[in-house]
């Protein structure tokens, strides 16, 4: 009788490609570690350090796990750019190898926020489909009897430039992905005349009626 022996690997195990990966930021954004709790009030925060960046485009926070190490490297030469090194204190651990990754993805998020910003383009596809900016509020009509009105959130900026076009933006990435989420929630598209509200580049596979 063949008994089979199942084998168990001995190599060491494989870092966070991600999290190991340095962030290069120019001297226009300022990222300071400063040793204060994040929240005062939400007690999910209470352990948590508060990390700040600021660049041309505005400024960010975000909550430091304290197992979460940064180093900051200064530029080897004038005009070269600036380094930070994310890592975990015991890289074993399996939730500290989850969050090393994430938090140095969120990071860098910050830093091109600041300093790029991000952004979502909307397209509405259907006859009558449009939207304005009225009374610093957007409306959308959307074939419904009446407009849709909605605030717009405090830190994104969003502008019209045609009738079928919104244009969202902002140094959150998730604020704008949730903003254009919303806007398309009231007309996801459909698969049979492809219309609706899309998302940048967005597209939908064309599905047949029924027929008879």
């Amino acid at each position: 009788m063949r008994l089979l022996v199942r084998q168990f690997s001995t190599t060491r195990r494989v870092l966070s490609h991600i999290g190991s990966a340095p962030i290069k930021y120019t001297s226009e954004v300022q990222i300071e570690h400063a040793n204060e709790q994040f929240s005062l009030t939400d007690s999910r925060y209470f352990d948590k350090t508060t990390l700040k960046v600021t660049g041309p485009l505005g400024n960010r926070t975000m909550p430091i796990e304290p197992y979460v190490k940064l180093a900051f490297n200064e530029p080897a030469r004038a005009g070269s750019e600036h380094e930070l090194v994310v890592s975990v204190a015991d890289s074993t651990m399996k939730k500290q190898r989850q969050m090393w990754g994430t938090t140095r993805a969120l990071i860098n998020n910050c830093v091109i926020g600041v300093t790029e910003g991000f952004s979502a383009t909307l397209r509405f596809v259907g006859v009558g489909y449009r939207a304005a900016i009225e009374k610093d509020k957007l409306v959308l009509r959307l074939g419904y009897s009446h407009p849709i009105t909605m605030d717009i959130p405090q830190g994104l900026n969003v502008s019209v430039p045609v009738p079928t076009r919104v244009l969202v933006s902002g140094i959150d990435l998730q604020h704008v992905k949730l903003f254009a989420a919303k806007i398309r929630q009231w007309k996801k598209p459909e698969p049979y005349n492809q219309k609706g509200i899309f998302i940048n580049d967005e597209t939908i596979v064309k599905k047949d009626g029924k027929k008879k």
